[in-house]
C-alpha cells in the first residue's frame, strides 16, 4: 500500500533563487520544527542523521578494510561511507560554483549509495538474479525505495479504495521533490532507458512508481536534472581519483608499469569493455594516461614514509581539482555566469577529462578489482548473498528484521514477500550479511 501524492500549499523555509515551491515541497507535508533553515538543509541533516548512512561504514569500496599499504601499515582505505562523504564534499563545491543550492547537491551526493547491498556490485548481481520474478535488483532503484519508504522517518495514514481500511504507511526520509530528483541518476523503470532499453540501469522499481511519478512531474521524460548531473561527475570523480589512491596506498598498483609495456594495453582493454564506449580508440585513452603521467604532481613512485603518503594526498587533490575545474569552465562557456539549476542547463565535462577519468577507474579495475586474491573473495561473497537470500526466503518470516517481517506479512503476493527479503539482505552490512550466512542451517 504506497501513500497517494499530497499538493504542497505553502513552501517550507526559505529558499533564495530559482527553486520553487514545487521543488520544496514533501511527498506528504509537515511542519518545519525549527524555522530559519531552507527545505534543503533539513533534507541533508536527514541523510546525515540515518541508520542507511551509517551502514555504509561497513560496506568496501574497493580496498577491504585493514588491507596495509607497502610497508605493512594500515593505509584505512575507503569505505562505502567514507566515499559518500568526499563525493559529497566535492559535489557541493562544484554545484556552488555553478549556481546550485549546495546542501541540495550535498543531499544528493549522501544518498547516491544507499542502497548499495552487502559487497557492492558483486552482491548486486546476485540480488539482481534472485529478484527476476519480482523486477529485478538495482542499487539506484533501491536507494529511492530506502529514501521514501525503508528508512524510517515519517509516515502517514492511508485507505485502501477497495477495502476502506486504513494503515500507516512509511515515506521513508520525506526528502523534497528536487532532493528525490537531485539523487536519481537513472530516471527511469527497467526497461525504459531512453536510448538502451536493453540496460541493466534503472532508477525505480514498478512498485515505487507513484512516488517516482511524484518527484518527477514537470521533469523531462528521462532526462536527469542538472543537480543529478552534478552529483554523477562529483560521483566518478571521488571514486576514480581515490580508488586509485588507495591502490597504491595498499601496494597494489605500480605506477611504474603504466609507462610502456602490456600492463598500458590491459587497462585500455579494460576501460573499453567497462567505462568508455567499446570502439574508443586505444590511441585516445593512451594521450589521456599520457597526459596525467607528464603532471608534476602525477606519484610515479609511493612508499609509506609521511613524505611519500604527502605527494599521493597532493596528486589526488590536484586530479580532483583538475576534473571539476574542467567542468565548470566548459559548463560556464556554454551558459555564462547565469545560476544554473534543475532543468535550466546541462553539466558540461570536457572529454579529454571524461577519458581521463576513465582511465584512472580502469587501473583501479585491473590493479586492485582484478587480483586473484578478489576473484576468490568475490566468488565467496555471491555465494554468501545467494545462500542468505534462499535461506531467508524459505524460512520467512522468521529470520528477518520486525521491519522487514512486517512488509512481508503484509505483502500481497509472491513478488511482495519476495522484495521484502531483498529489501532486508540489502540493508546488511558486509560483515553483518556473512554472519548471517554462517549462523544457516
Amino acid at each position: 500500500m504506497s501513500p497517494r501524492p499530497v499538493t504542497v500549499g505553502a513552501v517550507d523555509g526559505n529558499q533564495p533563487g530559482t527553486y520553487t515551491g514545487a521543488d520544496m515541497a514533501r511527498y506528504v507535508p509537515e511542519p518545519d520544527k525549527r524555522p530559519g533553515r531552507t527545505a534543503f538543509q533539513r533534507d541533508r541533516a536527514r541523510v546525515l542523521h540515518s541508520a542507511a548512512l551509517r551502514r555504509l561504514a561497513g560496506k568496501t569500496q574497493v580496498v577491504d578494510p585493514g588491507t596495509g599499504g607497502a610497508a605493512g601499515t594500515d593505509t584505512s582505505p575507503r569505505t562505502r561511507l567514507t566515499h559518500s562523504l568526499e563525493c559529497a564534499q566535492v559535489g557541493r563545491e562544484l554545484g556552488a560554483a555553478l549556481g546550485c543550492d549546495p546542501d541540495l547537491v550535498e543531499t544528493a551526493c549522501l544518498a547516491h549509495d544507499l542502497g548499495h547491498p552487502p559487497f557492492g556490485h558483486n552482491g548486486e548481481m546476485v540480488l539482481d538474479e534472485f529478484a527476476t520474478d519480482c523486477g529485478g535488483f538495482e542499487g539506484n532503484a533501491q536507494s529511492l525505495r530506502l529514501l521514501t519508504r525503508i528508512e524510517p522517518k515519517r509516515f502517514t495514514r492511508v485507505t485502501e479504495p477497495a477495502t476502506g481500511e486504513t494503515a500507516l504507511v512509511s515515506v521513508g526520509l520525506n526528502l523534497t521533490r528536487a532532493a528525490l530528483d537531485a539523487a536519481t541518476k537513472y530516471p527511469w523503470p527497467r526497461g525504459a532507458h531512453p536510448t538502451d532499453p536493453g540496460s541493466r540501469k534503472f532508477g525505480v522499481y514498478a512498485d515505487d512508481l507513484p512516488v517516482f511519478r511524484w518527484l518527477r512531474e514537470g521533469a523531462p521524460q528521462g532526462r536527469t536534472c542538472f543537480e543529478a548531473q552534478v552529483m554523477d561527475w562529483a560521483d566518478d570523480v571521488a571514486y576514480s581519483v581515490h580508488d586509485v589512491e588507495d591502490g597504491l596506498q595498499a601496494g597494489h598498483i605500480d605506477p611504474r608499469a603504466l609507462r610502456a609495456g602490456p600492463d598500458r594495453d590491459e587497462v585500455f582493454a579494460c576501460a573499453q569493455g567497462r567505462y568508455v564506449p567499446p570502439d574508443t580508440p586505444s590511441e585516445e585513452l593512451a594521450e589521456a594516461l599520457d597526459r596525467l603521467l607528464a603532471q608534476p604532481w602525477w606519484p610515479h613512485r609511493h612508499d609509506d614514509s609521511a613524505l611519500g603518503q604527502a605527494r599521493l594526498k597532493d596528486a589526488a587533490s590536484q586530479l580532483i581539482g583538475r576534473f571539476c575545474l574542467a567542468a565548470e569552465s566548459a559548463t560556464r562557456e556554454r551558459y555564462g555566469a547565469a545560476r544554473l539549476t534543475r532543468y535550466g542547463a546541462e553539466l558540461v565535462v570536457p572529454r579529454a577529462q571524461r577519458m581521463e577519468c576513465a582511465v584512472l577507474k580502469a587501473v583501479a579495475d585491473r590493479y586492485v578489482m582484478q587480483r586473484a586474491a578478489q576473484a576468490r573473495r568475490r566468488a565467496e561473497q555471491r555465494v554468501v548473498i545467494s545462500e542468505l537470500a534462499e535461506a531467508l526466503l524459505g524460512s520467512a518470516p522468521h529470520g528477518l528484521d520486525p521491519m522487514f517481517r512486517a512488509m512481508f506479512e503484509g505483502a500481497s503476493d509472491d513478488a511482495g514477500r519476495r522484495r521484502a527479503v531483498i529489501d532486508q539482505i540489502a540493508s546488511l552490512t558486509d560483515e553483518a550479511a556473512t554472519r548471517r550466512a554462517r549462523t544457516l542451517p
